[in-house]
């Protein structure tokens, strides 16, 4: 008997608690079927939190409703809420009374025997404390509903920091994106008169600023942070109410006059004295009356605190579509920067190799200028004597000159249409890309 692992579940919605008696390495889906046999509960609805808050994990075997050793096992619950219902209002009906409670609370003036009254007496503490015991029971099950939206709120609060640091990161780089994409196009237009020019490229930066602009749409999350500020200030308040702590002490002090009362019945010798249950009938009908103010409290606070659950499972997936529409618009205004950037130093390229090119021309008209003007200064500073016919042909030495001139010249003119030819192929490029 002491191995057999019992599991007690106590149903939120009716307040009443079933049994179950677990297989050997049962399944938690297994064990769901049965809750939903017994109590008309879906599996897909059932919502299973132990005392911590924690919901109970599919992945892992039944018996994880158990608690382990001996002390307390039979008292342990774990409490079934269902998720398609977020207002619990009842009717919740209290335990019944026994044939003999019942006797004495339809007449409590009647007279009987003290050793008959005691049992009668013994029955009604029981049912006081019952009373008292379910309370609690309930109370405990709603501590267990606020500690679980507790960690829902955490959540939340986790992906709202996320959300906020990630809004944040992309107005920043959306602020320096438009900022440099105005000053390249009012460098790039200071320069197109001189310099280079492109009515493709100039066509998509402008593109890029104004897709620049509807990226900053994904960053306006003012909307979900205020509801998200709604709720957290809901739930202070939740935890701040006064039935968010136990209201039984009316019922406990009430537990412990009916035991009072039993004791000093106890007390009486067990001769042919008679007495009515007044005082014991009075101490019941004030604890049923207690137990239904309390458990009305407690089912509105609970409405609330699933309410309130609701509304975070209800923004969980917005806070998820807004973290992906600014990663999503992050990744574009990252590749729009880069490609940019890629363009400029394309520019520059092209900048630096007609400069090169000019730069090769010029020099190469120098030499050829100035190596007539030296040999012809050569040839005047011989003399004042009239030439002889043949002196005014070149010597070896000039002939060599020339045709170095002539190679070096060749040689400039293929090196500046090979450039010419790469520039035209680079421009070609730029204006397709």
């Amino acid at each position: 008997v002491l191995f057999l692992q019992i599991v007690h579940i106590l149903n939120m919605t009716s307040a009443k608690i079933v049994s179950f008696l677990l297989h050997p390495e049962e399944s938690l889906h297994s064990l769901q079927n049965r809750i939903e046999f017994e109590t008309g509960i879906s599996t897909g609805n059932q919502e299973l939190l132990l005392e911590t808050g924690i919901c109970l994990d599919p992945r892992k075997p039944a018996s994880q409703c158990v608690i382990d050793g001996v002390r307390g096992w039979d008292s342990y619950m774990v409490y079934l809420f269902d998720k398609s219902k977020t207002v619990y209002d009842g009717p919740f009906a209290s335990r019944s009374l026994s044939d003999c409670v019942n006797y004495i609370v339809q007449d409590s003036k009647i007279q009987l025997p003290i050793p008959q009254l005691r049992k009668v007496w013994a029955e009604a503490v029981h049912y006081v404390i019952g009373l008292k015991e379910d309370y609690s029971r309930l109370f405990q099950g709603q501590r267990a509903a606020m500690l679980s939206l507790l960690r829902y709120n955490a959540n939340l609060i986790k992906m709202k920091n996320n959300m906020v640091s990630a809004s944040q990161q992309l107005k920043a780089k959306l602020e320096f994106f438009h900022q440099s994409i105005r000053l390249d196009l009012e460098r790039y237009s200071d320069q197109m008169a001189y310099g280079i020019s492109s009515e493709k490229m100039l066509k998509a930066w402008k593109e890029m600023e104004e897709k620049a602009s509807q990226c900053a749409q994904a960053e306006d999350i003012g909307y979900l942070d205020e509801q998200i500020m709604a709720l957290h200030t809901e739930i202070v308040e939740l935890q701040k109410s006064p039935y968010a702590r136990r209201q039984g002490e009316v019922m406990e002090s009430l537990e412990q006059r009916a035991i009072d009362l039993y004791k000093q019945l106890k007390t009486r010798p067990p001769d042919h004295a008679y007495s009515d249950s007044t005082d014991m009938v009075k101490i019941i009908v004030q604890t049923v009356q207690s137990q239904d103010r309390v458990l009305k409290e407690l089912f509105g606070h609970l409405s609330k605190l699933l309410g309130c659950k609701q509304k975070i499972i209800d923004l969980l997936p917005e806070i998820e579509v807004a973290l992906n529409n600014i990663k999503e618009a992050d990744n574009s205004v990252m590749q729009m920067q880069g490609k940019r950037q890629r363009e400029i130093w394309h520019l520059l390229k092209i900048a630096c190799t007609q400069s090169s090119s000019r730069s090769l021309v010029s020099s190469s008209l120098e030499g050829t200028a100035s190596t007539p003007t030296a040999t012809w200064s050569s040839q005047s500073s011989s003399g004042n004597a009239a030439p002889h016919p043949l002196s005014s042909l070149a010597a070896p030495e000039d002939g060599e000159n020339f045709a170095d001139v002539i190679r070096e010249n060749v040689n400039y003119l293929e090196l500046f249409s090979s450039i010419l030819q790469e520039v035209r192929q680079e421009q070609n490029c730029m204006m397709v890309s």
